[in-house]
């Protein structure tokens, strides 16, 4: 039997989780704000959790209905099959979010959807009792114009959470975007990537993980692993095949600079929990100071916004200098994000495309200017 699952993703990156979705194979793949729906089985949720760069969660779907009194709520969570995922020993707790709907009180939802599952596991497992010593469980409530979804997350932290980045700069981007911002590009593993603002070293790493095939959750821990439904062995058997499919004869050309050598530091030792040390190039140097290392490069990059206080003057004269450096060269590209509105004038060419990104709670965009298409060989 097929299971309903469901990938979280940062509004505006829905059509790259969707792309990704479709050359893992999963079926039946649908888009809304915010989500990507499919079907799979076991060995999927094993499988999307492992390779899915830029979801933040995958969370197996229990059922969707409507409901604006306590008792629906109630009586349609107690009707889903709960059994099936949490075992006797199982401890689960419920989360919650609730928008624009007549149920609006969250943590009172919360306690109906507790009370409900376990109402229901009482009867699967003929108990009064249950020890809870067992495997977690994180139930999500989600109520959407009275429409009630509840899921299982099956990732337990956010799937941005690689594991090779144990301490970040102030401000950094989530990997799942700084991997869309790559993905979203024309950047190829036969060109060159430059990030003049590498800052820990984010978009380089991402991108000579893409270029290499390294699967992003090789390195960390998802709470399904633990759970009796799915296995150990299965985890083991599909983690084997990720690292059979890594390409270690890939070396792309990847640059990373920052003004700061602390970031520096930081981002080679990033890299080398990666196992990407050798894709990358890292050096401490100001921006205005970058020169373009050979043709029909890209630059892919997270620049400071000049949102803090006295930084402003300073950000406009680096998206100045940018423009600059990137007029010497008509072959290379470059997609940057930020939140400054008039980015376009600063760097001195407006955008041939744009999309909007939340880079956490900023809003921002992400701007994009194609260069010359390299000459086909």
């Amino acid at each position: 039997m097929s299971i309903q699952l469901i990938a979280s993703t940062t509004f505006g990156l829905e059509s790259v989780v969707k792309r990704e979705c479709q050359a893992l194979g999963f079926q039946n793949i649908n888009v809304s704000d915010g989500k990507v729906e499919f079907t799979g089985n076991e060995d999927d949720i094993v499988k999307a959790n492992l390779w899915l760069r830029c979801a933040g969660r995958v969370w197996i779907k229990m059922g969707s209905f409507t409901a604006i009194t306590f008792t629906e709520l109630f009586d349609k969570t107690k009707a889903l099959p709960w059994g099936d995922w949490i075992p006797q020993d199982g401890k689960f707790t419920v989360v919650g979010k609730s928008v624009k709907s007549t149920l609006f009180s969250v943590p009172d939802c919360q306690a109906i959807v507790k009370k409900a599952v376990v109402e229901k596991l009482k009867d699967k497992y003929k108990t009064d009792w249950f020890d809870e010593t067992g495997a977690s469980y994180t139930i999500q409530v989600g109520i959407l114009k009275d429409m009630v979804t509840l899921a299982i997350d099956s990732s337990g932290s956010g799937l941005h959470m690689r594991g090779y980045r144990a301490n970040a700069l102030d401000a950094p981007l989530k990997e799942s975007i700084a991997s869309a911002m790559v993905q979203l590009s024309y950047w190829r593993k036969d060109r060159i990537l430059l990030d003049p603002f590498c800052g820990s070293g984010t978009i380089p790493i991402e991108a000579a993980m893409l270029a290499r095939n390294i699967a992003p959750g090789l390195q960390r821990k998802f709470a399904s692993e633990e759970w009796e439904r799915i296995g150990k062995e299965r985890w083991k058997k599909v983690r084997a095949a990720a690292y059979q499919a890594i390409d270690y004869d890939v070396t792309p050309q990847i640059y990373g600079s920052d003004i700061d050598p602390a970031a520096i530091v930081l981002a080679k030792e990033n890299a080398e929990k990666a196992g990407v040390d050798d894709c990358i190039t890292f050096e401490v140097k100001p921006s205005h100071e970058i020169t373009l290392p050979g043709k029909y490069g890209v630059v892919i990059t997270n620049p400071p916004y000049g949102e803090r206080i006295g930084e402003l003057k300073e950000v406009e004269e680096m998206y100045r200098a940018l423009g600059a450096t990137m007029k010497e060269d008509s072959t290379w590209s470059t997609y940057l994000i930020t939140s400054m509105e008039y980015f376009e004038t600063l760097f001195g060419r407006k955008a041939d495309k744009k999309r909007k990104l939340f880079n956490g709670r900023i809003k921002t965009d992400y701007y994009q200017f194609e260069g010359a298409k390299p000459p086909r060989t």
